[in-house]
């Protein structure tokens, strides 16, 4: 079945490369394909175009579509071009010519625009929890082991002291950022876009806000035109979100897979959460870490993959847009899982508590040492040439204590503020609007 069909035969060869992995990617789509279509019903009841008693069958046969698509038995059939058709075929079949009337004033276009800010807006929503449970676990490892010194770098050179509170809860504020930069992109996808068409409106009376509302969207996509053309430009501005996120997760990953080495000992995982070698027995290897990386640095490709798919497209629709779908609706669940796993670790993480025992370190008290006189007053410039002689000339011995009292310093890591920055970034997204009106929507208020 396709939604376009005059009765004219395509080529078996064009059909099969023209739907390419639609049938497939599509059932990621389902369940917001019959939110979509509840919505659209509910509407069209208001502008006359279907009874009350249309939309009570429609109503209630788009419930049991949902039903059977959360069972995990929805499937798109042999023939079948895609979701939308599918959903209409399977109304069709059981009602007739009112499951024919559900299309009327709509398009594929919309309604592929229509499903995927649904499902987009879905995923972010299970992305901002899944950051926030990272979040929480990176929290609760700075302030466990803020007082465990540990080497700050430069150049990969030895510089100051840090700690592993500070390492920890850095990028526990950095997710802050990244879900800050969600945000925006959030904003973007909660706009309604039904009732574009095709990308030129309709002649029917079509009621948007109405649908706006009942699909609870913070606002609609005004100029069908617009709407269009925002299909790419979404998901490429969800993109370089998501590769906010992957790499903030990356570079930690990169930091684990450095510090577990022999040669820094910063960190261990258990030799459960590590690999050995087929050769070498003493092998414990960060597999882990290193695949998150790897997934996490192909995540970051995502959204130059699209821009370079969309960037010499005018206005209008273009079947080029359908590849998007192969590279966009899974990231979702791969960075999920990258997310899930690293969190995991970092449960299982232990720190070395006594690093800076080690006399290698030493230098990276110079500072304070230079500090300390300064305060004392000495210039600094002759304090810094007083240290740096100590250094060359091998008479240097350190004093070791560490006193860093200012906003966000190993001695002061504002914990306590960057945690009511998170919740101040996760409550700007009022996901319970959403779910409000899905309940609404499905009868569940």
């Amino acid at each position: 079945m396709k939604l376009w069909d005059k009765g004219t035969s395509v080529d078996t060869l064009i059909e099969n490369f023209t739907v390419g992995k639609d049938r497939e990617l599509d059932l990621y789509l389902a369940k917001f394909d019959v939110l979509g279509s509840m919505a659209h019903a509910k509407m069209l009841k208001s502008i006359d175009l279907l009874t009350e008693g249309e939309l009570e069958q429609l109503h209630s046969e788009l419930i049991a579509i949902l039903q059977v698509i959360e069972d995990g038995s929805f499937r798109i059939e042999d023939g079948v071009e895609d979701v939308h058709s599918q959903v209409e075929l399977m109304l069709t079949r059981k009602l007739g010519d009112v499951g024919k009337k559900i299309h009327s004033g709509r398009s594929r276009n919309d309604q592929v625009l229509l499903d995927l800010k649904l499902y987009t807006r879905s995923e972010i929503q299970k992305l901002v929890e899944a950051v926030s449970v990272l979040f929480d676990k990176l929290m609760a490892k700075a302030e466990a082991n803020k007082q465990y010194l540990m080497p700050g770098y430069t150049h990969l050179q030895v510089a100051m002291p840090s700690s592993f509170g500070l390492w920890f809860s850095a990028y526990a504020e950095s997710l802050v950022d990244d879900l800050l930069l969600l945000q925006a992109a959030y904003k973007i996808v909660n706009q309604n876009p039904l009732g574009s068409a095709a990308g030129y409106g309709s002649s029917f009376p079509l009621d948007r806000q109405m649908t706006t509302d009942l699909l609870g969207f913070g606002s609609m996509n005004y100029n069908v035109v617009y709407a269009q053309m925002g299909r790419g430009k979404m998901e490429k501005t969800v993109a370089f979100a998501m590769s906010s996120i992957a790499a903030t997760i990356s570079k930690f990953a990169f930091d684990v897979c450095l510090f577990m080495s022999q040669n820094f000992g910063f960190v261990a995982l258990p030799d459960e959460l590590t690999t050995g070698s087929s050769i070498m027995p003493h092998k414990k290897n960060p597999d882990v870490f290193e695949l998150v990386r790897s997934h996490c640095n192909k995540i970051q490709a995502i959204p130059y993959q699209i821009s370079l798919m969309i960037n010499n497209l005018p206005s209008g629709y273009f079947r080029d847009l359908q590849i998007l779908k192969e590279v966009f609706l899974p990231a979702f669940q791969e960075l999920l899982d990258c997310i899930s796993i690293a969190g995991f670790a970092i449960d299982h993480m232990t720190v070395n508590k006594h690093i800076l025992d080690d006399d290698r370190y030493k230098y990276v008290f110079s500072v304070e040492d230079v500090n300390k006189l300064v305060q004392q007053g000495v210039p600094f410039r002759d304090a810094y040439k007083m240290v740096g002689g100590q250094i060359n000339a091998g008479t240097y011995e350190p004093s070791r204590d560490v006193n860093h009292t200012h906003e966000g310093s190993l001695g002061n890591l504002c914990l306590e503020q960057i945690a009511d920055r998170m919740k101040d970034v996760v409550d700007g997204y009022e996901f319970r609007q959403i779910d409000a009106a899905y309940n609404q929507l499905l009868g569940k208020a």
